[in-house]
């Protein structure tokens, strides 16, 4: 299972804009706001890069303050990127930068909600993914594969579908 995000330092230039000088500083989270606009919502998110972390930090925060809030992508607190979060049966939260379903078993038709969308829809899922998804170690991404069922894998096929711009 992907690790829990930790916030990353965020390199920036050094004092008096000298380039090549680099020194680290910490950017607070934020609880943002979610963002219902579908236009927003249906645009196919960029690739996240490395320096997109911080995305992570604020998604973990956002769905950690919804009261039974699950999982979360980047465009649903408006920022078109291919981050999203999910907390476990624990409650202990996952990032995923990138997220990609390359096999599914076991299709079915559920019923879901979504946090930005009112009300549910019917949306065909399978019970068991594999899953691509990048994974910030030290500063870079990792290329990771890993196998999700039952709840998560439907959690992890909803935020993909959001990184896609699938209104679900």
């Amino acid at each position: 299972m992907p690790t829990w995000y930790t916030l990353p330092e965020v390199v920036s230039e050094g004092a008096g804009g000298t380039l090549g000088v680099r020194t680290h500083e910490w950017k607070p989270s934020v609880i943002r706001e979610l963002c219902k606009d579908e236009k927003v919502l249906s645009i196919r998110c960029e690739r996240a890069m490395p320096e997109d972390a911080p995305i992570a930090q604020d998604l973990i925060d956002t769905i950690e303050s919804i009261e039974d809030g699950a999982c979360l992508a980047a465009n649903q607190i408006g920022i078109t990127k291919q981050v999203v979060a999910y907390l476990d049966e624990d409650k202990g939260p996952h990032v995923l930068y990138n997220p990609r379903v390359v096999m599914g078993l076991g299709a079915q038709r559920v019923e879901e909600g979504c946090l930005t969308r009112d009300g549910t829809s019917k949306v065909t899922r399978y019970a068991k993914v594999k899953v691509t998804f990048d994974d910030l170690v030290d500063g870079a991404f990792k290329r990771r594969t890993y196998n999700f069922e039952g709840w998560t894998a439907q959690m992890v096929q909803h935020m993909v579908d959001h990184c896609q711009g699938k209104l679900v």
